[in-house]
């Protein structure tokens, strides 16, 4: 384990990011906040620190329980990081993810003329 890493290195380490360029473009957008400060890529991160994303709709917070520097396997990221992110945040994530009775299973295709009709009725009522 390193004992100083870069922001943007221990998101993309511990897979919040996909790439490291895509973690520091949030750092450098200040989408990253630790104690309520922006902070650029090059903060180095320390244990049992409170990193804020904003990935909207909503702030995802992390705690940062163990530092690394070396992108691992999910499995071994959840060792490295706590998600701390608050109720509120993930309702609100959960509601705009609802469609409502209109949706459909992926694959299934488009609505027949029957099935229009069915979805008309029920929007009638």
């Amino acid at each position: 384990m390193d004992d100083k890493v870069r922001v943007d290195k221990w998101l993309w380490a511990v897979r919040i990011f996909k790439t490291r360029s895509m973690a520091a473009e949030a750092c450098k957008k200040g989408k990253v906040t630790i104690g309520g400060v922006h902070v650029k890529p090059s903060r180095e991160v320390r244990l049992n620190e409170q990193i804020d994303v904003r990935v909207p709709p909503i702030i995802r917070s992390y705690l940062v329980t163990a530092i690394s520097g070396k992108r691992m396997g999910a499995k071994l990221a959840v060792d490295f990081v706590k998600d701390i992110t608050a109720q509120d945040q993930l309702d609100l994530l959960e509601a705009t993810n609802t469609r409502g009775f209109e949706s459909r299973d992926r694959g299934v295709g488009r609505p027949t003329k029957l099935d229009r009709r069915l979805i008309d009725k029920l929007k009638q009522e």
